[in-house]
């Protein structure tokens, strides 16, 4: 009798670990399988030489890492830096106002709003992006309706707009939730005690939101950072960000070492930040 009582929790002991091992094995699958399978190759790939005719001769080398600081590859990462500053310091400016004021709606119209947000990611990205080019065109329609034939396009301001205006919902959105998730008697304790609008919204409502400012950011400065569509398109061929550097180290260059080496600098940037951004979200 003693044993079929011990034998009854050891028994639904392995059906928890059986239950969790087929639960998480999709997961865990796709994980190794399209995560750490393809890191561990391009990390490998980082102290290997360049093929004569491309590929990889498994020689060891430091070379790529020490291209890494050559001056024209650091322009690169600095041209790239400073754009997705820029766009994610924009956007930051835009969504802010504009997720507060949908906070405050009614429940009807925040949904209307926000289905608004949203929307320009219904169509394909791709699209999204040579919509541009009919805009900003010389006989396209901004020219045709300020009757001027300025060049718009393939500038550095014209690569931020484009990506401003793909990435802006990822700026709204958890701003939007993080201004949503505060609790109306702070403020209307604030007000109470004297505070004007302006005092309140800096002593309460934008240091409770900070979470959402640092999310937000992150959620635009990383795709922003590695982008290569939208300077590839609106910026042309003398615009280069890291992310048009690193496909042409592996399409047209040939060098999959150093652009395996570029990749790898890239992700090691974005955990950096990443780290980054949960240690000050912990201390807001």
């Amino acid at each position: 009798m003693k044993s079929e009582v011990k034998a009854r929790p050891v028994s639904r002991w392995r059906g928890r670990r059986l239950g969790a091992f087929v639960f998480l094995s999709p997961g865990v699958t796709y994980l190794i399988v399209l995560l750490l399978v393809p890191l561990a190759l391009v990390l490998s790939n980082t102290v290997f030489q360049r093929g004569r005719f491309g590929g990889v001769v498994y020689e060891f080398t430091t070379e790529n890492f020490e291209r890494l600081v050559d001056p024209l590859y650091l322009g690169v990462v600095v041209v790239s830096l400073k754009l997705a500053a820029l766009t994610t310091l924009v956007a930051l400016l835009i969504g802010y106002p504009t997720a507060y004021v949908i906070a405050q709606l009614p429940r009807k119209w925040k949904t209307v709003a926000l289905v608004a947000i949203v929307l320009p990611f219904w169509t394909n990205f791709i699209i999204r992006v040579y919509a541009w080019i009919i805009l900003l065109s010389g006989p396209g329609l901004v020219n045709s309706l300020l009757g001027t034939h300025m060049e718009l396009l393939y500038k550095q301001g014209t690569i931020v707009a484009g990506l401003l205006y793909s990435y802006l919902p990822l700026m709204v959105l958890p701003l939007y939730s993080a201004i949503e998730r505060l609790d109306p008697q702070l403020r209307e304790a604030s007000a109470n005690l004297g505070a004007s609008g302006f005092t309140t919204f800096r002593k309460v409502t934008l240091p409770l939101t900070v979470p959402g400012v640092l999310t937000g950011c992150l959620f635009v400065f990383v795709p922003s950072f590695g982008n290569f569509v939208i300077p590839e398109i609106l910026g042309g061929s003398k615009s280069i960000m890291v992310g048009n550097l690193i496909r042409d180290q592996f399409l047209k260059a040939r060098d999959w070492p150093f652009g395996a080496t570029l990749a790898l600098a890239l992700i090691a940037v974005l955990i950096v930040l990443l780290l980054a951004q949960a240690w000050a979200a912990r201390r807001a």
